[in-house]
């Protein structure tokens, strides 16, 4: 099971890790909203556990965003506000389910143990409802978040993924440039709008020959289609 832990405190989240890790689990771990959110949709995680309390974007922020951007993975939201009005919030948010701490480990592994076998019976249907996007000799499967090129997984950065993950879950339709940048930059403020032009040029190399161009649609944003 692959296991996202999002959590500020540096102690907890490296004796969470090392615990789990040795529990059979497939651990990673931020510390940073931001940065967190692009490992979440890069690594696709079995499940996340998500913390309040964090810098750049807050534990909420990071949910919303991420079930914003279609990232359906459970979470179990872990922090030390325990009022009913802050786990009322934290489930409307999208949250799976809330453990307030101090909590113990036993449980946590139960609850996390829980929601990885809801999410593998959900994922079964979605991939039957859901079938892989394909455009040219790309193909973007959803169960598993990777993009193909004639059957072999294309070679990208996480920027570059994230990407081709917003264009190919709409092909032949624009996906507007500030929205893209949203996507491949987190939470990232420091990052001039232009940075994901330097991801779109990386790209189109990278998908050449693939039989599918990556356009720019002056005003609207990008596209991708099938070469004539």
């Amino acid at each position: 099971m692959k296991l996202l832990l999002i959590e500020d405190d540096v102690t907890m989240l490296t004796t969470l890790a090392r615990t789990l890790g040795r529990r059979g689990m497939n651990v990673a771990s931020c510390a940073d909203g931001g940065q967190a959110l692009l490992t979440w949709r890069t690594w696709q995680p079995d499940v996340v556990t998500l913390d309040l309390t964090l810098p750049g974007l807050d534990g909420l922020q990071v949910l919303s965003q991420a079930r914003a951007a279609g990232l359906t993975t459970p979470v179990l939201i872990l922090t030390a506000r325990g009022t009913v009005g802050d786990r009322v919030t934290g489930l409307n948010s999208g949250a799976d389910d809330y453990l307030p701490k101090p909590f113990d480990l036993d449980e946590l592994e139960a609850r996390i143990r829980a929601l990885a076998r809801r999410q593998g019976a959900t994922a079964k249907d979605q991939v039957l409802q859901h079938p892989a996007h394909r455009l040219g000799s790309l193909a973007f499967e959803r169960a598993d978040g990777a993009i193909y090129a004639s059957g072999s997984v294309l070679d990208l950065t996480p920027r570059e993924l994230a990407l081709m993950q917003a264009l190919m879950s709409r092909p032949g339709h624009a996906v507007a440039k500030e929205r893209l940048f949203e996507l491949v930059f987190p939470g990232e403020v420091d990052v001039h709008p232009e940075a994901i032009e330097v991801v779109v040029y990386r790209v189109r190399k990278k998908i050449a020959g693939t039989g599918v161009q990556l356009v720019t649609l002056r005003g609207l944003g990008y596209l991708l289609k099938a070469e004539a």
